[in-house]
C-alpha cells in the first residue's frame, strides 16, 4: 500500500518529513512516497493513501493528527476530521485545467517509470521524428508564450536561433524565480522535473542546440537537489548525452546555481552571471538569440515555458491553444498568495476573471477581512482596486488595465494596507535590487522613495506627487531594463487607483 506524503519544499517547512517518519513508525510496511505538493497550500500536509488504484486525501495533517488517522482506519479510506475525500474530486482541483501541472503531485519527481505512465517522453519522441523546421512550427502554431513575463511567442525566438548559423548554441532555462508571491517554477521543479527536462531536450532538438543551462536560485535547495538527481537519472536512462533515446542528437544538461541577485531574472544579467561575471544588464542589441550565453546563439526560456513544450509535442498545437481568449493561448498557473484563505497553484485557462480566483479559489482574505487591494504580476506589478475585479486575467486585457502578467503570482491585501507605504516598498525594492548600471532605474529608485516618504509626512503633498509622477516618466522612459522600467508601475496604480492613501497628513 502506498501513501503520499509531499516532498515540496512549502509541506516540508511545516512538518511533511516528521509526517513521514511518523507513518513509516506505526507501519513500517507501507510504501511512502514523496510526491510532489497538489498545489492547495492551505490543505498542506496533504496525506493521501491509495486504496484500488483511486487516492483519498487528508490534511491539512500535523505530526500529532498520525495516531488519529491510524485509529481512523485511514489505510482504508475512514472518516476522519481531516477527510477530503477522493482527492480528484477535491473541486478546488478538480474545476482546474492542468496541462504544465498536470502530473505534479501525481508521481514519485524521480521515478522515470511513473513519468512514462502519465504521458511523458511522448513529445519528446515526436520531435525526434520531426524536423527542427516542424517542431518550431508547431510551438509557433500552439501560441505558447514566455511564461516568465515578457510573454513573447517561444517560436519566433526558436526561429531565430535556429537561422542563426554557429557552431555551438545553447538552451537556458530560467529558473531565478525572485518575485515574491510566485513559487511555480519551483514547485513544478520539486514535482516533476522530467517535464522541464524534457522540454529543454525538445528546443535544443529544434534550434540546433548541444547544451542546456538551468540557472537556479539558491534559495531553492530542494529544487536544485532533485533536478540534479533527474538529470543523473535521464543521463543513465540514455536520454541526456551523446545520443538522445539512441538518435544522432546530442543534448545534456547542467545546473548553474545563482547567489541571490533579483536582477539576474533578467535574461542578460544571468548570461552575465553564468559566465562567471557580475550580474548586470547588458544592453541590447545584440539579442541573445542572436548573441547570447558566450557570444552564441541562445535561447532563453522560463520553467513554465519550457516545461509546457513537452504537452505540445504530445497533443499538438490545436489541442493547446483550444484553451484560452485572443492572443493569449493556452493556460496561465496563477499563484495565490499573501492575505488569502485558500493560497496555493492554480492552473486556468487565460481568461479567467481575478474575481474567481480571488474568490472562487481563494476564498477571500485569510484575515475574513475585506479585500482591498490586489497585486498581480510581483513586485514590480499594479495593484488593482477591488473596482477591478472583473478584469480578464490575460496578457492584453492586464495591459489594457494598466497592469501586467508577469509570472502570474496574485499577492492578496486586506482593508489594513496602505498603499502609499506599498508604493515607498517598491522604490525602495529597485534601489536595494538595481545592478546600478544606469542612472534612471539607480537614483531614481532612491529619490523616488524619499519623494514618497515625503508625501507620506505631509510635505508639499501636491507638489510631490507632480515630482513623482515626473521621476516615474523618466524611469519608465529611460532604464536599460524591466527592473527600473517597470517600479513605476505599483507606484502609479497605487496614486490612480487608491488616491486616498496619497493625502498625507491630510488623511
Amino acid at each position: 500500500m502506498r501513501v503520499f506524503v509531499p516532498g515540496d519544499s512549502a509541506a516540508i517547512s511545516i512538518g511533511a518529513d516528521d509526517i513521514a517518519a511518523r507513518i513509516a513508525q506505526i507501519d513500517p510496511s507501507l510504501t511512502i512516497v514523496r510526491n510532489g505538493s497538489r498545489g492547495a497550500l492551505w490543505l498542506e500536509t496533504l496525506v493521501e493513501v491509495e486504496i484500488n488504484g483511486t487516492r483519498f486525501a487528508y490534511g491539512p495533517v500535523t505530526v500529532e493528527d498520525v495516531p488519529s488517522l491510524f485509529d481512523a482506519d485511514f489505510l482504508n479510506g475512514g472518516s476522519h476530521p481531516l477527510a477530503r475525500g477522493k482527492t480528484d474530486e477535491i473541486e478546488w482541483l478538480s474545476s482546474q485545467e492542468r496541462i504544465t501541472f498536470a502530473r505534479v503531485g501525481i508521481i514519485d519527481p524521480l521515478s522515470l517509470e511513473e513519468y512514462g505512465q502519465h504521458g511523458g517522453l511522448v513529445g519528446l519522441r515526436n520531435a525526434l521524428n520531426s524536423t527542427s523546421e516542424s517542431i518550431i512550427n508547431e510551438v509557433t502554431e500552439s501560441g505558447l508564450r514566455g511564461r516568465g513575463g515578457a510573454g513573447f511567442p517561444a517560436g519566433i525566438k526558436w526561429k531565430t536561433v535556429a537561422q542563426t548559423t554557429s557552431d555551438q548554441k545553447y538552451i537556458c532555462c530560467n529558473a531565478d524565480e525572485g518575485d515574491s508571491g510566485t513559487f511555480a517554477d519551483r514547485m513544478l521543479i520539486e514535482g516533476d522535473p522530467f517535464t522541464l527536462i524534457e522540454g529543454m531536450t525538445i528546443a535544443g532538438i529544434a534550434v540546433g542546440a548541444t547544451e542546456g543551462i538551468v540557472y537556479l536560485r539558491s534559495e531553492y535547495p530542494y529544487a536544485i537537489s532533485i533536478l540534479q538527481k533527474a538529470i543523473e537519472l535521464a543521463r543513465e536512462f540514455g536520454w541526456l548525452g551523446t545520443s538522445v533515446l539512441g538518435s544522432t542528437h546530442a543534448f545534456d544538461i547542467q545546473i548553474r546555481v545563482g547567489a541571490g541577485s533579483y536582477v539576474c531574472g533578467e535574461e542578460t544579467a544571468m548570461l552575465e552571471s553564468i559566465e562567471g561575471k557580475r550580474g548586470i544588464v547588458r544592453a541590447k542589441p545584440p539579442l541573445p538569440a542572436i548573441e547570447g550565453l558566450f557570444g552564441q546563439p541562445t535561447v532563453i526560456n522560463n520553467v513554465l515555458t519550457l516545461s509546457t513544450v513537452p504537452m505540445v509535442l504530445a497533443q499538438g498545437a490545436a489541442a493547446y491553444k483550444a484553451h484560452g481568449v485572443g492572443r493569449s493561448l493556452g493556460t496561465q498557473v496563477f499563484q495565490l498568495g499573501g492575505n488569502i484563505a485558500r493560497g496555493g497553484i492554480v492552473e486556468k485557462a487565460f481568461g479567467v476573471t481575478l474575481k474567481e480566483l480571488l474568490e472562487t479559489y481563494g476564498g477571500g482574505t485569510l484575515s475574513k477581512k475585506p479585500l482591498r487591494a490586489v497585486q498581480i504580476g510581483g513586485p514590480l506589478g499594479a495593484y488593482f482596486s477591488t473596482e477591478q475585479l472583473e478584469t480578464s486575467m490575460d496578457y492584453e486585457s492586464l495591459i489594457a488595465a494598466g497592469g501586467m502578467l508577469g509570472h502570474g503570482g496574485v499577492v492578496v491585501f486586506d482593508d489594513s494596507v496602505d498603499l502609499a507605504v506599498q508604493a515607498k516598498f517598491a522604490m525602495e525594492f529597485c534601489a536595494i535590487e538595481s545592478c546600478g548600471k544606469c542612472t534612471p532605474c539607480r537614483i531614481g529608485s532612491t529619490r523616488g522613495a524619499e519623494t514618497i516618504d515625503l508625501i507620506i509626512q505631509g510635505v508639499r503633498v501636491d507638489e510631490n506627487k507632480k515630482l513623482l509622477l515626473d521621476l516615474c516618466e523618466v524611469m519608465t522612459d529611460g532604464s536599460l531594463c524591466a527592473m527600473g522600467g517597470l517600479t513605476p508601475m505599483p507606484v502609479k496604480s497605487a496614486m490612480v487607483n487608491f488616491p486616498s492613501d496619497f493625502l498625507g497628513a491630510a488623511k
